[in-house]
């Protein structure tokens, strides 16, 4: 009996993005195996923190802070649990990429799925109108090939670890000035009290209302397509695990900071983003 080979069309369609690293420390011609702790968290954590973190004080005005900021931890803690069983299935099935995983886990299907992308933009025509320079069109044009495109050049996800870290420390900055602007306010009693608690009148509509809450808190903490590429690269793999909690830790104490200082700045005018 004759058992089926993969075909040169599998093989290439579950080749992972970043090489493997074998024990003997050959690699696929890339020198894996130095990526800094350090670096590592600023990678995760600009995959984490995105433009959602501008929606978290709409949320706060939405869930009310007590649950709200208890929601967010609630979500870093399940995200650390669902890399570390995606970690664990990948180690099991030999999977190098986040990619090969749903490819093994879900077919063709759930590994094409995961080409899919949203772009958003605006923010230059809120500032000069609209104009065709700055249209949605030029924006991704320019975006894509004087941002996007040198850094996707690297071979290493570490390479990006000072960009990540500008993120990062542009995300701080952000938070810093909200808390900054808040507590001076709240010095000079421009403050009103906060809501602590959702505020449902037992009606279907204000019950749903809370639901609308729940993308933006599903969705704060997605990092785990990232997580494959920043583990191939360790030296020690093991330090995936604090590095996953490292990340998310920091990325909790600007999440609920924004939350925290940006509703109370606002309050119920609160906008969305």
């Amino acid at each position: 009996m004759v058992m089926p080979t993969a075909g040169a069309g599998d093989t290439e369609a579950r080749r992972p993005l970043v090489a493997r690293r074998h024990k003997d420390g050959e690699g696929d011609g890339l020198d894996d195996g130095d990526a800094s702790f350090s670096g590592a968290v600023f990678n995760l954590s600009t995959t984490i923190v995105g433009a959602g973190i501008m929606a978290l004080p709409a949320t706060m005005r939405v869930l009310g802070l007590v649950p709200g900021l208890t929601l967010v931890v609630l979500a870093a803690v399940l995200t650390d649990a669902s890399i570390e069983l995606l970690m664990r299935f990948s180690n099991a099935v030999g999977a190098a990429s986040y990619g090969e995983a749903m490819g093994d886990a879900f077919g063709a299907l759930g590994r094409g799925l995961l080409q899919l992308c949203v772009h958003h933009h605006g923010v230059f025509e809120g500032w000069f109108g609209p104009n065709r320079w700055n249209g949605r069109f030029a924006i991704l044009l320019f975006t894509t090939l004087a941002v996007f495109m040198p850094l996707t050049c690297f071979k290493r996800v570490d390479s990006l670890k000072y960009t990540s870290a500008l993120s990062v420390a542009l995300a701080v900055v952000f938070v810093v000035i909200t808390a900054g602007i808040a507590m001076i306010k709240l010095t000079r009693g421009q403050i009103p009290m906060p809501m602590l608690f959702p505020d449902v009148h037992g009606t279907w509509a204000s019950i749903f209302k809370l639901f609308t809450a729940a993308p933006v808190l599903v969705t704060a903490f997605i990092c785990h397509y990232n997580v494959h590429p920043i583990h191939n690269e360790l030296k020690d793999p093991a330090q995936i695990k604090p590095i996953v909690r490292a990340s998310l830790v920091l990325c909790s104490a600007v999440y609920v900071t924004t939350s925290f200082f940006g509703f109370l700045l606002f309050g119920e005018e609160t906008l969305d983003d």
